[in-house]
């Protein structure tokens, strides 16, 4: 089961309120503003700033 759009509507950066997108494997949730990537397990996103990927 993947995240609802419903979900996915709602959801903004945790760390600058702005938005997220899902990436192309649907693994996580990306903010092109501060460069992270906020995983996905067990179809829960994990919004915690320091568990966040830091993009290149």
């Amino acid at each position: 089961m993947a995240i609802s759009k419903e979900l996915l509507d709602i959801l903004v950066c945790p760390k600058c309120k702005g938005d997220i997108r899902l990436t192309e494997q649907e693994d996580g949730l990306v903010c092109d503003a501060c460069k992270l990537m906020y995983q996905i397990k067990d179809d829960i996103p994990i919004m915690l700033i320091d568990e966040a990927v830091k993009l290149d």
